[in-house]
């Protein structure tokens, strides 16, 4: 008898703990169904189609990919910035392909596949500033949004420069157009979007970007803690999605030729390294 409320108490321990759950990639399948996560409002990555309402975008693209790679359907789960690692660890979601950028507080919760995505932080200056690289920042006022990965990175990449944070990346942007910083450190996709706008407005204020970036996120698929089945399902597929090259036509689609933003693609699938 008391051999049974000893396992008993001992599962509970294990469930409650974590270290007692059924493998990840055997439920998927059994289930037939990949709950695959995405950000809900984040263009070009996985946001409403206007005409559609459908989500649609690059880690909309990925998620699709994986689901077909396990031979399941695709159940697409929109979150909040802020709900991911929690719909995750929660397991109301299988994955997330959701911008998720490799951080060493982030890799303690949950695991990463190999990189699927590197977005750099760049900087924007004025068109007609002198400063052309990075090291003429020092001693310059910069400005990057409150709380951001770019306002973290530019404390130990800029060190030389003045941090100015503000609440949000439009009000230090507007900092950049007034003149109150030389510099905006913030992703690459919202720099070239606000460059772009101001060109295709024909405002009296240009804008560029510095070529060399401040550093460079690399994002991956995430999955819960010690799932090796699932992430090296995972791993595969991406890799196969790359080299059948599915990862470069979602790539030029959503942000490279056939997109406004024409960025082109220096990266290739491979385990992520720390910088």
């Amino acid at each position: 008898m008391w051999q049974r409320h000893l396992a008993a108490a001992l599962f509970a321990t294990l469930a409650m703990t974590g270290l007692a759950h059924a493998d990840q990639l055997a439920d998927i399948k059994a289930r037939g169904t990949l709950v695959c996560g995405t950000q809900n409002a984040s263009e070009p990555y996985a946001f409403p189609d206007a005409a559609t309402r459908k989500i649609v975008g690059f880690d909309v693209d990925v998620c699709s990919a994986i689901a077909k790679g396990l031979g399941v359907k695709l159940e697409h789960c929109a979150l909040s910035t802020d709900a991911r690692i929690a719909e995750l660890k929660t397991r109301r979601v299988d994955v997330l392909a959701a911008a998720v950028a490799w951080m060493p507080a982030r890799a303690a919760q949950v695991d990463f596949s190999d990189q699927y995505f590197v977005a750099p932080i760049r900087v924007l200056v004025r068109a007609d500033s002198p400063i052309q690289t990075l090291d003429q920042l020092a001693g310059k006022k910069i400005a990057a949004s409150e709380g951001s990965s770019s306002a973290a990175v530019s404390v130990t990449r800029l060190p030389d420069s003045n941090l100015l944070t503000f609440h949000d990346i439009s009000s230090a942007f507007l900092a950049l157009k007034q003149g109150k910083v030389e510099g905006l450190v913030a992703g690459q996709l919202i720099l070239a979007r606000f460059a772009s706008d101001a060109a295709a407005k024909g405002e009296t204020q240009q804008f560029r970007l510095l070529t060399k970036p401040v550093y460079e996120e690399r994002w991956g698929v995430v999955t819960n803690k010690n799932e090796p089945a699932l992430m090296a399902a995972v791993n595969k597929i991406l890799l196969d999605y790359d080299k059948t090259n599915g990862l470069q036509d979602s790539f030029d689609k959503w942000l490279g030729a056939k997109s406004v933003y024409k960025f082109t693609r220096d990266y290739k699938v491979e385990p992520i390294k720390v910088q």
